[in-house]
């Protein structure tokens, strides 16, 4: 049986990491939050970040406990039972469908910028690029991502250095609906941390993985939060948080106001491949763990094949894609993340719960990675992240259903 390549070293799976975390939310949904945060975007994105500590860090135990890339399906089913598992990754499944949708929208609000398409076609015709580079081999796919990053992360940084000079001048913790405000833009902007739990799926493409995944899981996480946190502040100094949230390419918007026009056209193709990076990054990683899931049978088993030439699961590629492409019709960014963290976190609640009843029920299996913050074999990290996980799912629901919180 033709297996996958194991190509892939600590620094390329961070790199992974960095870009699919990067692309997802601030380029797509930073004008959205303001609209609900004002100043306070920072804010949002700090919740946001420790939400996704507390289960990144929970994560990073179970990676190092486990083979393979079924990834929640194995945790879920060691904890609980198959049938549980299987719900659960098919949520992370859904998660990741209506994600690369979402992003793609993000790719599309710039796209239409620069050609006068429509906004369905430039997302479709993402998705199918995309999947071609996913066929084409997991060192391409490592190749574009790298570069992507990078651009991506100079996009941010040319943000952040734009607006040092302006920071202190606006008032940081203006709130146009408050705390309750703030709280419910973190449970929407957590999409931008989305694809920390996306790393795991790589562990059979990386060399020694019960290392390197966990570091580069806490690596990506650490890096983004910065990043985030810095960019939301540059952003408000440099236009008011009204404008921002009017404009459908937010940070072009940004850069222009100080640079003029030709910035808007240079920042908005940084965020085409920042957005392309995370679409191609969702789709790599989703398609791996359809693979797992048949090759252990629980899924079809032709899905479980791997292309003789390029050493890639073809036919979880092209599956996963299709599928992705009927969410793009919605159209709707915002309600669209909102989907998508729904999954997010019911499925984060989950996990942190069976790293709890693992560290009881599979006490003696060795851990190349142990999360911090232990009284006995009770972690206190991973009941903060099923305590945050379902604050931030309620506050999802409230979200959909346009009922603001109250505190």
């Amino acid at each position: 049986m033709v297996k996958l390549s194991r190509e892939l070293n600590l620094w390329q799976v961070t790199v992974a990491g960095v870009g699919i975390i990067l692309g997802a939310g601030i380029y797509a949904l930073i004008g959205v939050a303001a609209a609900g945060a004002g100043n306070a975007i920072w804010l949002a994105f700090l919740i946001s970040a420790i939400v996704a500590a507390f289960s990144g860090l929970s994560y990073a135990e179970l990676t190092s406990m486990f083979k393979g890339d079924a990834a929640e399906y194995d945790y879920i089913k060691k904890a609980f039972n198959k049938k549980l598992a299987f719900f659960v990754s098919m949520m992370i499944l859904a998660a990741g469908m209506v994600s690369a949708a979402t992003v793609s929208l993000g790719f599309a609000g710039y796209f239409i910028k620069i050609v006068g398409i429509s906004t369905i076609v430039a997302a479709l015709g993402l998705i199918v690029l995309m999947t071609l580079i996913n066929f084409t081999g997991i060192k391409e796919s490592a190749w574009f991502n790298t570069v992507s990053t990078f651009i991506e992360f100079g996009g941010l940084i040319l943000v952040i250095y734009l607006g040092v000079k302006n920071w202190g001048t606006v008032n940081l913790m203006e709130m146009p609906t408050g705390l309750p405000g703030v709280f419910s833009t973190a449970a929407l902007v957590f999409f931008a941390y989305m694809g920390f739990e996306s790393i795991i799926k790589l562990r059979e493409e990386t060399k020694n993985p019960e290392k390197n995944i966990p570091l580069a899981l806490i690596y990506s996480i650490i890096i983004t939060s910065i990043v985030y946190v810095l960019v939301a502040i540059s952003a408000v100094s440099i236009i008011p948080w009204g404008e921002l949230a009017g404009s459908t390419a937010p940070l072009a918007t940004v850069v222009a106001h100080s640079m003029g026009p030709i910035a808007f056209i240079i920042i908005g193709i940084v965020a085409l491949f920042s957005t392309a990076n995370t679409v191609l990054i969702t789709l790599v990683t989703n398609s791996r763990m359809i693979y797992g899931m048949a090759k252990q049978k629980t899924l079809p088993k032709a899905l479980a094949s791997v292309h003789k030439r390029t050493q890639t699961p073809w036919i979880a590629i092209l599956l996963f894609s299709a599928v992705t492409m009927l969410f793009v019709f919605i159209d709707d960014i915002e309600f669209v993340a909102n989907l998508t963290n729904l999954f997010l976190f019911a499925t984060f609640a989950i996990v942190n719960l069976s790293m709890m009843v693992l560290r009881y029920k599979m006490k003696n299996k060795k851990r190349a990675f142990r999360c911090p913050v232990n009284i006995g074999e009770f972690n206190v990290i991973a009941f903060l992240g099923i305590l945050s996980s379902v604050g931030m799912f309620v506050l999802v629901v409230l979200n959909l259903l346009g009922i603001q919180t109250i505190f």
